[in-house]
């Protein structure tokens, strides 16, 4: 076990998780996502694609200490507070991802047996991935990972 691996579990330990940001790259956006909730809680872990650094961050760790307050996230339904006045949505994400996006996740867990959600978010003029009239640079920023890359309207 090398010093990140160490880092990480130490993290899961003392605050419920660890968060890792990947940088963009290749063409790809940036994102991040927790390893540890499922483990420490028996919750989905999350995933977050083209926010800032800091401000997934943020999110992530709120939406562990929600969870560790007893709320509750359904896929498809809206949820409030977590980036200012926008509502979030949380989809489930296909395990076909799960190799792609988080070897951090498959290295703690032995595999993919765990769960991750995407919160998904909307532009500031309230435009979500599955409107028409998105913007490119949205669409790019924002892959959804769930099993059809879509969403309709709920």
């Amino acid at each position: 076990m090398d010093e990140q691996d160490k880092k990480a579990l130490d993290n899961i330990d003392k605050y419920g998780c660890h968060v890792l940001n990947i940088m963009e790259g290749d063409g790809e956006p940036c994102f991040t996502y927790s390893i540890g909730i499922e483990k420490s809680q028996g919750k989905p872990d999350l995933v977050i694609q083209g926010l800032k650094r800091e401000l997934a961050h943020n999110i992530v760790n709120d939406y562990k200490d929600r969870l560790l307050s007893g709320e509750t996230f359904e896929p498809g339904k809206y949820y409030s507070d977590f980036i200012g006045g926008l509502d979030v949505c949380f989809i489930e994400v296909a395990k076909s991802h799960y190799k792609e996006y988080f070897g951090w996740g498959l290295w703690l867990n032995n595999g993919d047996n765990f769960r991750m959600l995407q919160l998904v978010w909307p532009t500031t003029e309230g435009v979500w991935p599955w409107h028409e009239g998105k913007s490119e640079y949205y669409q790019w920023a924002q892959p959804l990972l769930n099993s059809s890359g879509e969403l309709s309207e709920i």
